[in-house]
């Protein structure tokens, strides 16, 4: 059904609840009263904290801003956080037919109220604060849809088949955007980096549902490993390229202007390497993987395989190494060889017959945990 155009925030949450219809999103009853709202957390600093413009005090109101590049810059950005949120919302949305427990219903639930609330945080900046541009991006936000592969960014448009597929995205691209609210949350715009204070704070649940959720499917020794290395192969690369292109100009030139920092920016005393910022915050994301991965091969018996992290180099969609041939290692192969190593790294069809039979055969392959966890 069409979107109606919007002329105030009221307009847009008319079409937020049909944006919930027609996605078929069936939350159960008890979420119907769920406050979506905005939400606001306090500042560290008044002050503009990195960039041109540091030590003059933070921007309130678009109007403030000095350059038009600088506004343009930063409704981009809060456009394509806001699409992020919507997306995966519609990428999950069908696992609530299929929760393996009550406690982890619920968990999706929140998750996905939670991530609704996000977008609504973005598109509220975008009617308030950006005239009729925001209004017509605060609405196309509701228009874009994942599975017509139209989102903005390539994680957004993968589907999520199902709870070892859940767990391995919330694990990994919800972790990376625990990196993006960090880096918007020193931000010159005072009303976006104070998005990020509660944003934050909701998306902890979402790192921890993903990590807990693989301990418990490594614990419970149901589902091979080598398939859960497969999804943890479709699932990293992708967010390595959700962090931007190599050498980017544009990075360059958030920080200069001081709308996006670097990951721990509060953190650092030295000054930024502006040519690689994207570089830099892929790496520390891909040292944070590898140790959660480490906490993962801690629950495995010994003489079994172990999880890794794939190498920055593969199967990567932009970037230096876009449609590169590396292994999962790092090294460079031949075209066949490395068409054949996708077919091994990546899930398969039999991956999905495999895990469709223990699924439903009845036999508990997650770990339970909460009061109303199947018995084992």
């Amino acid at each position: 059904m069409a979107l109606q155009k919007i002329s105030t925030f009221d307009d847009w949450i008319d079409n937020f609840r049909q944006w919930k219809k027609d996605i078929g999103l069936k939350l159960p009853a008890s979420y119907d009263e769920f406050p979506f709202e905005a939400k606001f957390g306090t500042l560290k600093t008044d002050e503009i904290e990195y960039g041109d413009f540091a030590g003059q005090r933070k921007w309130e109101r678009v109007t403030q801003i000095p350059l038009q590049p600088v506004r343009d810059a930063l409704l981009n950005l809060i456009v394509y956080q806001g699409d992020t949120e919507f997306a995966s919302v519609e990428q999950q949305r069908h696992l609530l037919e299929s929760a393996p427990s009550e406690y982890d219903l619920e968990s999706a639930c929140r998750i996905m109220v939670e991530e609704m609330r996000h977008g609504w945080q973005m598109c509220n900046l975008l009617v308030t604060h950006f005239g009729e541009t925001g209004k017509i991006e605060a609405r196309k936000l509701l228009e874009r849809r994942a599975w017509d592969n139209n989102r903005l960014l390539g994680s957004f448009n993968v589907n999520v088949d199902h709870w070892l597929d859940f767990f391995t995205y919330t694990e990994f691209v919800d972790r990376d955007g625990k990196f993006q609210l960090n880096m918007l949350s020193t931000s010159a715009f005072a009303p976006l980096a104070q998005s990020m204070g509660p944003m934050l704070k909701e998306e902890a649940f979402h790192l921890g549902t993903g990590h807990m959720g693989l301990q418990r499917v490594i614990q419970r020794g149901v589902v091979p490993l080598p398939i859960v290395q497969r999804y943890i192969n479709k699932w990293v690369p992708t967010a390595y390229d959700l962090f931007g292109t190599d050498h980017s100009s544009s990075a360059q030139w958030l920080y200069v202007w001081g709308v996006k920092g670097r990951y721990d920016e509060a953190k650092q005393d030295n000054a930024a390497d502006k040519e690689h910022l994207n570089e830099t915050s892929r790496g520390q994301f891909f040292q944070e993987v590898s140790q959660l991965i480490g906490q993962l091969n801690r629950l495995i018996p010994e003489g079994q395989p172990k999880l890794t992290a794939p190498d920055l180099k593969f199967h990567r969609g932009i970037g230096d190494f876009k449609e590169g041939r590396f292994s999962t290692t790092g090294e460079e192969l031949s075209a066949e060889d490395y068409r054949a190593h996708l077919a091994e790294s990546l899930p398969t069809e039999a991956d999905q017959v495999v895990l469709k039979d223990i699924f439903t055969t009845g036999e508990v392959w997650i770990e339970p945990r909460g009061k109303n966890a199947p018995a084992s």
